[in-house]
């Protein structure tokens, strides 16, 4: 996985004024969990822009003024409800012989044949939890889509295939799929009856007919079903 660096520097002072100073400073109060103490320190909120301002995942390498260096992950962020300017961020340490876990962006390839036939994609999985080395995180999880009709789906079991990582999603997890158009299926439901009401109306104009070839032969007899019962 590709990583960013961020120069900060360690915070002497955590209290409430001295945070307020740095923020008024455009400065971004930040904390590394995960070691043996918690590390706090801030650094200028644009050397967080690529980090945080992104679809793509990555780790952060933080080198701090005193020449210390470490490896993280954000793991949390604040932002103000109102300018949305980041107004605090939490990080935990990686270290190379601990597994981490972490949400992964999965990248589709290819072109579905059953969208070109009008079916349309859900992709209700863009992201996938896993668990690795930090050397074995991937940058994201292709799914290819090429073979997809309408009415396929792919699932968590058929991306991936590296032992690197463990995906933590039960196997029938449905990452993406390609439906019929709700457009096609009324379509279709408005055909079948317009035929209903096709063979209904031919079916009563024969009714019609009968009733009429009925009479007319009464008619031509002289005798009717009533004149049974006149004096």
């Amino acid at each position: 996985m590709k990583s960013i660096t961020i120069k900060g520097s360690q915070r002497e002072s955590v209290g409430k004024v001295a945070t307020k100073a740095l923020r008024n400073a455009g400065k971004v109060p930040c904390v590394l969990y995960g070691g043996e103490q918690p590390i706090h320190f801030s650094a200028d909120e644009i050397s967080f822009k690529n980090l945080v301002y992104t679809p793509n995942i990555y780790t952060a390498k933080i080198e701090l003024e005193n020449g210390e260096t470490y490896a993280a992950i954000m793991q949390d962020i604040q932002f103000n409800p109102v300018s949305d300017k980041i107004m605090h961020i939490d990080f935990y340490q990686l270290f190379e012989d601990k597994e981490i876990t972490m949400n992964i962006p999965v990248k589709l390839t290819g072109s579905a044949p059953g969208i070109v036939a009008g079916g349309i994609l859900r992709f209700p999985s863009r992201t996938l939890k896993i668990k690795a080395k930090p050397a074995n995180l991937p940058d994201f999880i292709s799914a290819d889509i090429s073979k997809l009709e309408i009415g396929d789906k792919i699932y968590v079991t058929e991306v991936g295939g590296d032992d690197a990582y463990t995906i933590l999603h039960p196997d029938n997890t449905v990452i993406c799929q390609v439906r019929i158009a709700r457009a096609v299926v009324e379509e279709v439901v408005d055909e079948d009856e317009e035929g209903e009401e096709g063979e209904e109306g031919a079916e009563g104009a024969e009714g019609t007919e009968g009733a009429e070839g009925a009479e007319g032969k009464a008619t031509e007899g002289g005798t009717t079903p009533a004149d049974k019962y006149k004096k």
